[in-house]
């Protein structure tokens, strides 16, 4: 499994998101990667499939099954309904294998 966080630098809600996403995988005891990528400019959000910051993804897919078929890239910052740190049932789903496309 492939964990890809997507932040730009600066964002306040990138390490917060980090400290998630490890300790959702420890819990799980789940084998995974976990790839830290710095997005810099709005073609990086495109080809990426960004979101805002910060975006996690599971073996290429986003973990909010609400956007998996938008193309609203953005170079800004995410919001997860009224939180900006992606919700631990999001994560918890996506890698127990519910971020099927």
């Amino acid at each position: 499994m492939n964990v890809r966080i997507l932040y730009f630098e600066g964002c306040p809600n990138h390490e917060p998101t980090v400290d998630l996403v490890r300790d959702v995988l420890a819990g799980a005891g789940a084998d995974a990667d976990v790839e830290i990528v710095e997005v810099k400019d709005a073609e990086d959000a495109k080809r990426l499939h960004f979101f805002g910051s910060p975006t996690v993804q599971v073996d290429g897919v986003d973990i909010d099954p609400g956007v998996r078929e938008s193309t609203d890239y953005a170079f800004g910052c995410r919001m997860y309904g009224t939180s900006s740190v992606p919700p631990r049932r999001l994560l918890e789903e996506a890698i127990s294998g519910g971020t099927k496309a």
